[in-house]
C-alpha cells in the first residue's frame, strides 16, 4: 500500500507557473505508474498526465501538451507536475494517483491509490 501527499498548489496569474509535488510513502515507489488528475466541483475527475514506473514513458491530455511536464524521482519517492503558461481553465483541484503496473493508465478507475488533492487557482 502507498500513501500520497500532494503539495505545491496555490494562486497564480495567467501565464505563470507552478510545480506540484506528490510524495509517496513506502519503499516500492518504482513499482507504480503515477498519474495526475484534476477535478472541478460537480464535475468528473479528468486525466491530466501519467508517467511510467521509471519515467521512460509519459502521456498528456491535448490541452496541456507543451505546457505541463510530468517527471519523477524514484530516489525521493516523488512525482512532479511542472505547469507552465497557466490558463484560468487550468483552475482545479489536482490529484496524484498510483497504480502498480507496467502500463500507463489514463482513467480514474485504473488507479488504486489517491492523494487528498491540492488546489490550483489561475487568475486572469
Amino acid at each position: 500500500q502507498v500513501q500520497l501527499v500532494e503539495s505545491g498548489g496555490g494562486l497564480v496569474q495567467a501565464g505563470g507557473s507552478l510545480r506540484l509535488s506528490c510524495a509517496a510513502s513506502g519503499r516500492t515507489f518504482s513499482s507504480y505508474a503515477m498519474g495526475w488528475f484534476r477535478q472541478s466541483p460537480g464535475k468528473e475527475r479528468d486525466f491530466v498526465a501519467a508517467i511510467s514506473r521509471f519515467g521512460g514513458t509519459t502521456a498528456y491530455i491535448d490541452s496541456v501538451k507543451g505546457r505541463f511536464i510530468i517527471s519523477r524521482d524514484n530516489a525521493k519517492n516523488t512525482v512532479y507536475l511542472q505547469m507552465n503558461s497557466l490558463k484560468p481553465e487550468d483552475t482545479d483541484v489536482y490529484y496524484c494517483a498510483a497504480k502498480p503496473t507496467w502500463v500507463l493508465p489514463k482513467t480514474v478507475s485504473h488507479y488504486d491509490y489517491w492523494g487528498q488533492g491540492t488546489q490550483v487557482t489561475v487568475s486572469t
